[in-house]
């Protein structure tokens, strides 16, 4: 099974109102007068990071690229739970948890360890509080809409490859709480960039039934003779949403594109119509 054939597998099995389909970054829970999101992320040895990477810097992404998936619903982080495979680096990885924690003021909640042989993998649940309802969802793109991207794409890519100057890009990425706590009140779908510009945007379009318009040469990128690898590599972290496109927007972003009637493909790009996800960004199996 490929990714999609084991989620939309698991769609046939009891699911939680909560969980949007499982076509959302997170889980939203009204429990008494809160809302809480959650959401979990994994990282594995030789797929998301090499066997010689500085664990801090493994600890750091995993803890940001949870915190990601909160600035996508517009949450205020509570606390995470750790799953941890012992092994070699643990003080490393140890040190870059405590930087993650403490520059984003989220505490641990618990989790588990096991020792494990190589590959290892690490996961992070992480709860957040919705601070505007109702919750940001990918779904809820609205036609008229334009489409804005906050930052640059690509510099991770180019941090992975080793360029010196965008190796932080890669290695501890920054998730965008403020900013998504800033949109949530105002846009009509927003998601995180994790896996690719094109990959997400197309998930974005199918959960909202639309067609997503993108003008690739809006796109702000870190390389602009590689501006195909920037919008599809993926690992940016940074926010893809639709708002009214009057809006005088709380925070920097760029506007790629427009929310159209749902035609022959969920995207286009430059004109072109894309009517199939693979080869657009990352994707597992």
């Amino acid at each position: 099974m490929n990714e999609a054939d084991f989620i939309a597998a698991l769609r046939a099995l009891p699911l939680h109102s909560g969980a949007r389909g499982l076509s959302d970054d997170c889980a939203v829970l009204e429990i008494g007068g809160e809302t809480l999101i959650l959401t979990h992320d994994i990282m594995a040895e030789g797929t998301h990071f090499r066997p010689d990477a500085d664990m801090a810097d493994v600890a750091w992404k995993l803890v940001a690229s949870n915190l990601s998936d909160l600035a996508a619903k517009g949450a205020e982080p509570i606390g995470v739970l750790l799953g941890h495979s012992l092994g070699q680096g643990d003080e490393r990885f140890l040190a870059g948890l405590g930087e993650a924690l403490s520059r984003y003021n989220v505490p641990i909640l618990g989790g588990d360890t096991v020792s494990a042989a190589s590959p290892r993998t690490f996961g992070l649940t992480a709860i957040g509080r919705a601070v505007h309802t109702p919750v940001p969802s990918r779904s809820g793109a609205s036609l008229g809409d334009a489409l804005y991207i906050t930052g640059t794409l690509g510099a991770a890519m180019l941090g992975f490859e080793g360029a010196p100057e965008h190796l932080e890009a890669f290695n501890r990425p920054r998730p965008l709480l403020q900013q998504g706590q800033l949109l949530a009140p105002h846009v009509s779908a927003m998601m995180d960039v994790s896996d690719g510009l094109l990959l997400d945007a197309f998930r974005l379009a199918e959960a909202s039934e639309v067609t997503l318009a993108i003008e690739g040469k809006s796109v702000f990128v870190a390389d602009t003779e590689r501006r195909e690898d920037c919008i599809s590599w993926g690992d940016d972290y940074e926010l893809l949403f639709t708002a009214p496109s009057n809006l005088t927007l709380p925070v920097p972003a760029t506007r790629i594109g427009s929310v159209q009637p749902l035609g022959f493909a969920p995207l286009t790009l430059d004109g072109n119509p894309i009517v199939n996800a693979q080869g657009l960004g990352y994707q597992h199996g």
